[in-house]
């Protein structure tokens, strides 16, 4: 079978190595600027993509008429999508005679949208899973081929489940390619009356309001770990919260964003609408993320100190 893998982060990555040996071309975006110098990097696909000697196409619009008739001279049997990054239009799904597949990080029809892994942590779900589809026009509509579920663990991030269902979602591809090469694979239609949406982040939810219930803000720490990483304000200065965690809906005070304790082997113990929120990890504007206790320290936090 001749495969165009079509993806750009790290997730993305396993998927690739794991049916390598059927692709024919990759395409990902364009290299952009990233870091401190604003050096053009390549997408982590493009990297890997490279390291296995596949050829790699990087179109600022896939749209455009000169990339997808280069696509169609290709001639992929099927065409593999994994967190691209682009809608694809309807010119680009009819190319390949077995269709488009997309490996979506949820289990549809929950969680459609660009951004499954942190809404599903950020909304306190327990599990949620990989789902391999058959793409069509609309946003994560088409028919399901495979599900697997996966747990949500209490101390996970954003960037740890990432890392699991890209994994799980390699071998998912696997089977998936498999199937379809075969004949065997299943085409079963969403129910769209079982939706739920998963839209990107916005700047604003990184700012944490302190008047949520603590297991909120927990979570939304969580959701937003690696990036862009969860905010609040100390004395008019921005401090990124890496680490926190949830404690006793009994602990109360008349003012949510104050701070309630500094313990120095936990944290800064910070009031909320309902309970209290213990700030493990945090990272000054301008510094190296570092322990609650250690800012505590050095930046002199004290009890009753208003954050917010």
């Amino acid at each position: 079978m001749r495969i165009v893998f079509m993806g750009t982060p790290q997730f993305a990555v396993p998927a690739l190595k794991k049916i390598a040996s059927s692709i024919i071309a990759v395409v990902t975006q364009p290299d952009r600027p990233r870091g401190r110098g604003h050096r053009f990097q390549p997408s982590p696909i493009k990297e890997a993509a490279l390291a296995l000697e596949i050829p790699v196409f990087q179109p600022a619009r896939i749209k455009d008429e000169p990339f997808l008739q280069q696509l169609k001279e290709l001639a992929p049997d099927l065409i593999v999508v994994v967190a691209f990054g682009q809608i694809l239009p309807p010119a680009l799904l009819t190319i390949p005679p077995l269709g488009c597949v997309n490996v979506h990080a949820s289990l549809l029809p929950q969680l459609r949208g660009a951004a499954p892994i942190q809404r599903a942590i950020m909304n306190g779900d327990t599990i949620t899973g990989v789902t391999t589809m058959y793409m069509d026009e609309g946003l994560d509509t088409g028919d399901i081929i495979f599900q697997e579920a996966e747990e949500i663990l209490p101390d996970d991030t954003a960037g740890s489940l990432a890392r699991r269902l890209a994994l799980k979602g390699a071998d998912l591809l696997q089977r998936t390619v498999e199937a379809i090469s075969q004949g065997t694979a299943p085409r079963k239609p969403q129910d769209s009356s079982l939706a739920s949406w998963a839209p990107p982040l916005t700047k604003e939810e990184e700012i944490l309001d302190w008047n949520e219930a603590a297991i909120n803000l927990s979570n939304r720490v969580r959701a937003l770990n690696p990036k862009p990483g969860a905010v609040t304000f100390v004395g008019g200065s921005r401090l990124k919260i890496w680490q926190a965690r949830a404690v006793s809906d009994k602990i109360t005070a008349e003012k949510p964003g104050q701070v309630l304790k500094i313990d120095g082997n936990d944290g800064i113990l910070v009031s909320t609408g309902k309970g209290a929120l213990l700030v493990q990890e945090v990272q000054p504007a301008g510094k190296r993320a570092m322990s609650a206790t250690a800012y505590a320290c050095g930046y002199r936090v004290q009890p009753g100190d208003m954050w917010g």
